[in-house]
């Protein structure tokens, strides 16, 4: 494992290198140009599409038991798209907006050709007054935390904190949900509310099993869901035209925000009790946070952090397994309780706490080819179905070829905690497990 580490750390590197002999002349002063057709002179009515390709080259080492199409595997490499998405956005006059959004998530050599790109957004919005806009659709402006909803293409590691999108597939489509919102800015809050109509758990992507004594979702028809989220701007304000959340701005701005926001629905779960009635609980999903994105010098470098607590009631032990683009499909005789591949626990009952924190050096850091920003992050959880907290580390590094998100390749690392059952009814903590990534991002 330490040469495939060795070798993975050597390629950020060997590439800047192979440019340099190259002469290749491009900087991180380099600007790409917005794909945008102005309708008016001033530009305030357009319309503009961007696209995203993030491609993944990684070496996991698998969760015991893992299989592949029935073949055992304790360690695997592959190569997969993580995410492709292509946006249109249309501002037809001051007060009529509309926004669509479509790709597809974990392309792997698992995935089944010729289907899986899906709708991600179609959204239709008014503006009512200058701090209230109105609209509905298929839309991610929902709460919990700042990322429920995260902007893919700045995200300072290879992925967002995927525990904020806590029912992710279950009764909603990739975080975006059928719903009606209000939102807007008044003086330096900025605030999202929804009402949304679940969507049928009897075609969720997850597994719902049978009801039993631990709480899961139930697949009786849906009550409606609240949702939002409120966030104090100190410093500079962030765009929201869409409701995706930057993980990263690079120190182009000053930002210092605080946010708290949650998600509610009545009877969303449900469990047995010890006479084996069915016991119908509610879904309550609170959240508090802060982001930081601070230019700290005058050559570009920049501190970005984010801490986060979160408070999740699912109902009675609940826990879900899960890991990105898994390339595990099944479990032997020897499986744990995490499941095949790289799952682990990420969502469950109990309390969550996530720190996340980056650096990126000056601009022209590597001459004519861009700069770095190492970053590091670890999620801790303490989730009422295990015995012990789950912790989750990750470090990298981004390589910025311009200095921006439009090209970068970035290198991560993950170590994720593996549970077993040891003794019947309890689920301990017994080993660790990595998977070492390579990403290539082009954003435009």
């Amino acid at each position: 494992m330490k040469a495939v580490f060795i070798a993975l750390t050597a390629v950020i590197p060997a590439m800047s290198a192979f440019a340099q002999q190259a002469k290749i002349r491009d900087t991180s002063r380099v600007v790409i140009p917005e794909l945008k057709v102005k309708f008016n002179p001033s530009g305030t009515h357009y319309f503009k599409s961007t696209i995203l390709i993030q491609n993944w080259a990684r070496y996991s080492e698998m969760n015991p038991g893992t299989t592949i199409e029935g073949t055992p595997k304790s360690a695997y490499g592959d190569i997969g798209i993580r995410r492709w998405r292509v946006q249109a956005f249309a501002q037809l006059t001051d007060r009529v907006f509309l926004y669509t959004q479509f790709g597809q998530n974990n392309f792997s050599f698992l995935a089944k050709r010729h289907t899986g790109a899906f709708l991600h957004d179609a959204v239709t919005e008014y503006k009512a007054a200058s701090w209230l806009y109105l609209g509905g659709g298929l839309t991610g402006w929902s709460g919990m935390s700042r990322f429920s909803s995260p902007a893919v293409a700045s995200i300072l590691s290879l992925d967002a904190p995927l525990y904020q999108q806590s029912t992710n597939g279950v009764n909603e489509q990739f975080v975006r949900k059928l719903s009606l919102y209000a939102k807007g800015d008044i003086y330096r809050l900025n605030y999202r509310v929804a009402i949304a109509s679940p969507m049928s758990t009897l075609n969720s992507t997850v597994a719902i099993s049978p009801i039993s004594s631990t709480s899961n979702f139930s697949t009786e028809p849906g009550n409606m869901q609240t949702t939002g989220y409120l966030m104090w701007q100190f410093f500079d304000k962030e765009t929201t035209t869409v409701p995706y959340m930057a993980g990263t701005y690079l120190g182009k701005k000053k930002i210092l925000n605080i946010g708290a926001g949650w998600v509610q629905q009545n009877n969303a779960m449900w469990h047995t009790d010890v006479n084996g009635d069915t016991i119908r609980t509610n879904l309550l999903l609170l959240g508090v946070d802060v982001f930081a994105d601070l230019p700290v010098s005058r050559k570009g470098a920049a501190l970005t952090a984010y801490l986060a607590y979160n408070k999740f009631d699912f109902g009675k032990n609940y826990i879900r397994m899960n890991g990105a683009m898994n390339p595990g499909n099944g479990v032997d005789a020897d499986g744990t309780l995490n499941g095949p591949g790289v799952n682990y626990p990420m969502i469950g009952t109990g309390d969550v706490f996530f720190a996340q924190v980056g650096y990126k050096f000056r601009n022209d850091l590597l001459p004519d080819n861009g700069t770095l920003q190492p970053y590091a992050s670890v999620q801790y959880s303490q989730f009422e179905g295990l015995d012990d907290a789950a912790v989750v580390y990750e470090g990298g590094i981004n390589w910025l070829i311009h200095g921006t998100h439009a090209a970068k390749i970035s290198l991560g690392i993950q170590s994720r905690p593996v549970f077993e059952w040891n003794i019947p009814g309890t689920r301990e903590l017994t080993m660790y497990k990595n998977m070492y990534v390579l990403q290539y991002q082009i954003s435009l």
